[in-house]
């Protein structure tokens, strides 16, 4: 009897089990010292508003050039390692993206900033500030390239 209540109370306990705490991570002093990573694991980069600038292109092959352009740029600037992430607002108040650089330095993120076809042509600005975060972040190109269908 006393076997049959042990495993009625080990059945009974196993929902639980998914409610426990998780492991405790291990910290990796190579992988943080290879993302610029300090002792909260964190970094400094430099975030970019996009917003809605004075130059509305008219929709036609121009436009889509230009945003074409927009997209190989943000491209390269990955692939250069000065873009870690980038991606569309829903355009409230004029916010219609963001980029977070590699950097700490604003005015490198500007030079990189001014490279791109929709800040040269007027269809959207750049508000940059100081930023904060995670060094993880720096792994999210090469985790991107693993789980996007191409």
């Amino acid at each position: 009897m006393r076997l049959h209540a042990l495993a009625l109370a080990t059945l009974l306990a196993l929902p639980f089990a998914a409610f426990a705490a998780p492991a405790e991570p291990v910290y990796d002093a190579e992988l943080a010292k290879s993302l610029g990573a300090d002792e909260r694991g964190m970094r400094a980069y430099v975030l970019v508003i996009l917003k809605t600038g004075p130059n509305k292109m008219a929709d036609g092959e121009a436009r889509t050039n230009m945003f074409k352009g927009h997209f190989a740029n943000i491209g390269k600037l990955a692939g250069e390692k000065k873009l870690v992430l980038a991606g569309p607002l829903d355009g409230k108040e004029g916010r219609r993206g963001i980029f977070v650089f590699n950097t700490p330095d604003i005015e490198a993120a500007k030079s990189w900033v001014a490279t791109d076809p929709v800040i040269v042509n007027g269809e959207m600005v750049a508000e940059y500030h100081k930023f904060y975060g995670s060094a993880a972040l720096m792994m999210v190109n090469e985790v991107h390239g693993k789980i996007e269908k191409k």
